[in-house]
């Protein structure tokens, strides 16, 4: 078994550079082969898993957040190389997602008993500007907000977004989108429109509360037109779900979404996609994960 530990120093204010030697250790015993990958660029990370998979790779465990994640699904993708996650950053939405226990020894350990007992599945993913997504698409409101608190270099953390919460609120409109999916299309004036291949985003805020990786189809939330005491109201019940029940809500399911309409911004696993329009498509079993 060749396995191979993908590790972002930077994750989680240090935290998985911190943790690399222990989580390793914690490896090694179920595994003929470890490579530990330290990068700290985009670039030098998938040339240092391309390198692995040319010698045989069989398992990629990524240690550190959701930007650390969203690059092992990109090296995963439709390859069999299975995936699997230590969580180290702020929000670990793709590891909540697939059950990972947040605490990283935890995880590791679950990790390690599933790489000795052969245990793998596959899940969807979603396609969208040539990137593969494996969490939720946003566009609107919420990738507005994405977009300040990337910008932002000051709170560190989630209170960063609720910075860029406020900030955005004082701009806060609504845009003309059109959603066009396999079976209907819909014309509205839209706060946000999430697009779920799992459920969170935004540090465990189920947005689409029903997605599963599993079905073959995306959950698609669309907050229609809202005022900005509207949104005051609904943003608590985003973390619990219960945004559901506003009259401003709808939700539906599709495997292919084109969104046009307006000159927004589009993120997926809180990485930036260009702008709208967008064309995004669930790809069945696209991805085998630990589990």
């Amino acid at each position: 078994m060749h396995a191979a530990l993908a590790v972002h120093p930077a994750s989680g204010n240090g935290t998985a550079g911190r943790l690399m030697e222990s989580v390793a250790a914690r490896l090694r015993p179920v595994v003929d082969r470890l490579d530990v990958l330290v990068a700290g660029t985009v670039e030098e990370s998938r040339a240092l898993m391309t390198d692995s998979r040319a010698a045989g790779l069989d398992v990629l465990v990524v240690l550190g957040g959701d930007g650390a994640a969203h690059e092992g699904v990109q090296f995963c993708a439709q390859t069999g190389v299975a995936l699997g996650l230590v969580p180290a950053g702020t929000g670990n939405d793709f590891a909540r997602a697939l059950g990972v226990p947040e605490r990283p020894h935890a995880a590791v350990d679950l990790a390690a008993r599933q790489i000795a007992a052969g245990k793998r599945r596959r899940i969807d993913l979603g396609r969208a500007g040539g990137e593969w997504f494996a969490t939720v698409l946003c566009s609107g409101f919420d990738a507005l907000v994405t977009a300040r608190a990337n910008r932002l270099t000051w709170p560190r953390g989630p209170r960063r977004y609720d910075l860029a919460i406020l900030a955005e609120l004082t701009a806060f409109r609504t845009w003309p989108v059109v959603l066009r999916t396999d079976v209907e299309t819909i014309e509205v004036d839209a706060t946000m429109i999430a697009v779920g291949n799992t459920p969170f985003y935004g540090g465990g805020m189920p947005i689409c509360p029903g997605a599963d990786p599993e079905d073959g189809l995306f959950d698609v939330t669309v907050v229609g037109k809202a005022t900005r005491r509207d949104l005051l109201r609904m943003l608590p019940g985003v973390r619990t779900g219960e945004h559901l029940a506003h009259p401003a809500v709808r939700t539906l399911k599709a495997s292919e979404i084109h969104l046009a309409g307006s000159e927004l911004p589009v993120f997926a696993d809180g990485e930036p996609l260009g702008g709208l329009p967008i064309d995004i498509t669930c790809v069945p079993g696209a991805l085998t994960v630990l589990g």
